[in-house]
């Protein structure tokens, strides 16, 4: 557990007021990890919460700990169509291991993939389209059912992410950072201590892991996210910077 003195705002959180975050940031966010998930899943999030997991290099990590405290509890993956078959594996492999119960898989609506992109090749010229029709806009449905999410986001991945606080805004709902103070090694000795498999391609030199098309290798010392949108001057794909009820997250 980590006390925090202050608990403000995300930096991007709307003006509006949001009695639920008011809420909850005041009791639970002086806590992370397990402590933060279980306090919201048995608390005013009971039956109205979700993970969000891509099942990349550390997502094992909130998953776990989401396998102590309820496997039945929903984790939204985001089956985009374009996915490496090594995290398709990765998935099903820790959804055995960890026996989690309700994971569901949100795929971009067949209409919007006819209209946008029928040969799958939106990529080549427009990331950010093809971005929010087969993920952002996915997990808005996803997400229209529950009153709060939790996110793997950490400080130590720079960037926006830099000053994430583990309660924020996100329109009507809240959006959960259990980890959002963790480091690379915290996260590492999680994995050690609780003997978690790795994902496969991170031996191969992945550090974050996404789309095919989008995602390269990462050079020795460059940061954990450097792989992804190589030359794009782009760094997310719109589900943690879309936020709020008016952008449909």
């Amino acid at each position: 557990m980590r006390l925090l003195d202050t608990v403000p705002a995300s930096p991007s959180a709307p003006v509006a007021t949001n009695p639920l975050y008011d809420d909850l940031s005041f009791r639970l966010g002086r806590l992370d990890g397990v402590e933060l998930i279980a306090a919201a899943a048995f608390g005013p999030l009971g039956g109205k919460l979700a993970l969000v997991s891509s099942f990349g290099t550390e997502a094992a990590v909130l998953l776990h700990m989401i396998s102590r405290v309820d496997r039945d509890l929903p984790v939204i993956f985001l089956e985009t169509g374009m996915l490496f078959p090594e995290t398709l594996a990765y998935r099903d492999q820790l959804i055995d291991r960890l026996g989690l119960r309700n994971v569901r898989s949100e795929t971009p609506d067949p209409l919007d993939h006819a209209r946008e992109d029928p040969t799958d090749e939106l990529w080549m010229t427009d990331t950010d389209r093809c971005c929010a029709f087969r993920k952002v806009r996915p997990l808005a449905r996803a997400l229209s059912q529950v009153d709060g999410w939790i996110s793997g986001l950490k400080r130590h991945h720079g960037g926006g992410r830099a000053a994430v606080m583990p309660v924020e805004r996100d329109g009507r709902r809240v959006k959960l950072n259990p980890l959002a103070f963790w480091d690379r090694d915290q996260v590492l000795a999680y994995f050690a201590a609780n003997d978690l498999p790795r994902h496969p391609l991170e031996a191969q030199g992945y550090a974050s892991i996404g789309c095919i098309p989008c995602t390269s290798r990462s050079r020795p010392g460059e940061g954990l996210r450097s792989g992804r949108w190589v030359g794009q001057g782009k760094t997310e794909c719109g589900i943690h910077t879309m936020t709020g009820d008016g952008a449909g997250i």
